[in-house]
This record gives C-alpha cells, structure tokens and sequence, in this order.
C-alpha cells in the first residue's frame, strides 16, 4: 500500500507528532488552513471515518479523545474537529483522519 500516512504513523516518514495515543497520533498539516490546523490519525489504515467507525469503535474513540486533547493544549477552547469523507467532500487522501482547526491557537 503506498498511503503517505500510513508512512507517516509507521515512521517511515520521520514526522514531529504534537501527540500520540495508543492508536492514533497528531502532527501539523502541511498545508494549513487556520493558524491551528493538526490532523490526528489512526495508526492502522482504514480509507475514511465511515469504515473506521463500523470497523473499530474503540480505535475511533481513541482517535477522538487524541483530537480533544490536542485541541485542549493548542487552542483557547474554540476549536473545529471534522472528517472529510470522499473525494467530492474534500477528502485527498484516502486514510481516515480527523482535523483539528482554530483561529485561536495557544
């Protein structure tokens, strides 16, 4: 498979995480749309957050608690957690992941 974020979660690709859990971890996005922009990640590759949710529960409750941590330490409380689920909602690459955005980041 040739995911960059599965590279990315493997260390493949060496990448500073802003954080890490047991089955996700966190690290800038490289094309910033908001002063805070983090996107959190599930170590184990699953195409988009519908199959992450049917398949693995608990990994997806990892992964958001991972995002509200994240987002508790880098933004002033105001923040925005969403999916992108398909090309045509916006969705670039094809590992489920989560961004963690705010226009007040500490």
């Amino acid at each position: 498979m040739d995911c960059i974020f599965c590279k990315i979660t493997s260390g493949q690709i060496p990448t500073n995480f802003v954080a890490v859990s047991e089955h996700a971890v966190a690290f800038n996005d490289i094309s910033p749309r908001q002063p805070l922009h983090v996107l959190v990640v599930p170590k184990k590759h699953f195409t988009d957050v519908s199959e992450l949710t049917k398949a693995a529960p608990e990994i997806l409750a990892d992964l958001m608690a991972l995002a509200v941590q994240v987002a508790g330490d880098k933004s002033e409380g105001s923040f925005r957690l969403s999916f992108n689920t398909g090309e045509k909602a916006g969705q670039s690459v094809f590992h489920a992941h989560a961004h963690v955005t705010s226009v007040e980041p500490r």
